[in-house]
């Protein structure tokens, strides 16, 4: 089966071609556009998916070596996201598919997160325990064999990726700041200032996840220093902040496999790219004799090739929930 597949809920215009179980492609186009004003502006990504939508998925169907008449089925982000730009992907890849007369599917963009560990093997087991964490989603889920999941925890309020991104902002750094965090909290101290862990001590049994206190915490230590001492001590800021909102995820997460009995963890999402991360999972699970399961980074970020990989897991179980199916001729020429 060879799936396109596209992905514009939020800054990245992306397109991906699946071939049976190998990504022939995985088109990435991030918009830098939003720099300059510190975080991603709606407007501005709608009309800049729309400018850039054709020639990614374009290229990707170039890189995967195949024509479009090839495709046995397409599937694009159908939300959460931002409204306008989710509905250009959305739009296109619908008409694109009516074209053709393929079969659409539209895919959930934190379930695409979830089954991104299903694009390259080896494969978690099912029952897992799935962490999606990004710049607007923290979420814990108990995930099954027939790809239902559920819910035991989310943030109430600002989610792991969007704390990078402020905190980031106020040490001064330029968006996107987690990145930025994660190079240079590698040469900074985590003990050199403690920031508040929300929702760890004394609950024990709340899978929910609170950052706007971390936020908070670092507005109000900042603004009671000199622009010199941030300067001199920026690296261990940043390592303290970081240490605060990983410690918290691998915290809660390694709570929620125990209590439910589950051995293997997932961890997918923008944020799950982070090192710190990934090390304090790696160290956690090996510990515990837990399986862990994080997609390459490429993959971690919003990305395509996850919107196609959903789509084939659901085709494979006979769950693609009544895919849109076109019968008409009138742009045969436009299959070729």
């Amino acid at each position: 089966m060879i799936i396109l597949g596209v992905e514009s809920s939020c800054d990245d215009t992306a397109a991906a071609v699946l071939k049976g179980d190998v990504v022939a492609s995985n088109i990435i186009s991030s918009q830098l556009a939003h720099r300059e004003f510190g975080g991603v502006v709606p407007e501005l990504a709608s009309r800049e998916h729309d400018r850039r939508v054709v020639s990614v998925v374009q290229r990707a169907l170039e890189e995967a070596n195949i024509k479009k008449s090839d495709l046995d089925l397409v599937a694009a982000t159908a939300g959460p996201g931002l409204i306008g730009a989710t509905l250009v992907g959305l739009n296109f890849a619908q008409a694109f598919a009516y074209a053709l007369c393929k079969p659409f599917v539209p895919i959930n963009h934190i379930e695409a997160h979830i089954f991104s560990t299903f694009i390259e093997p080896p494969f978690p087991s099912f029952p897992f325990v799935s962490l999606t964490v990004s710049g607007g989603h923290t979420m814990l889920a108990i995930v099954q064999d027939d790809l239902s999941y559920k819910v035991i925890g989310r943030t109430i309020d600002d989610a792991a990726g969007e704390a990078f991104d402020k905190t980031g902002k106020m040490l001064g750094l330029p968006y996107p700041a987690g990145p930025v965090i994660d190079k240079l909290a590698r040469q900074g101290d985590p003990n050199f200032h403690k920031f508040p862990q929300a929702l760890t001590k004394g609950y024990e049994e709340n899978f929910d996840f609170s950052f706007s206190g971390l936020k908070t915490s670092v507005q109000t230590y900042l603004a009671s220093q000199s622009p010199e001492f941030i300067e001199t001590h920026r690296a261990d800021l940043c390592a303290s902040i970081q240490d605060a909102i990983t410690s918290v995820l691998v915290l809660k997460t390694m709570r929620a496999a125990a209590k439910f009995g589950v051995r293997t963890i997932s961890v997918a999402g923008g944020v799950s790219a982070n090192s710190e991360l990934r090390r304090k999972f790696e160290q956690a699970c090996a510990e515990k004799g837990f399986s862990l399961h994080v997609p390459k980074p490429i993959y971690s970020t919003d990305n395509a090739a996850m919107i196609a990989s959903l789509a084939k897991l659901k085709a494979e179980r006979g769950r693609l929930d009544s895919p849109l199916r076109y019968d008409h001729s009138a742009f045969a020429s436009f299959q070729a």
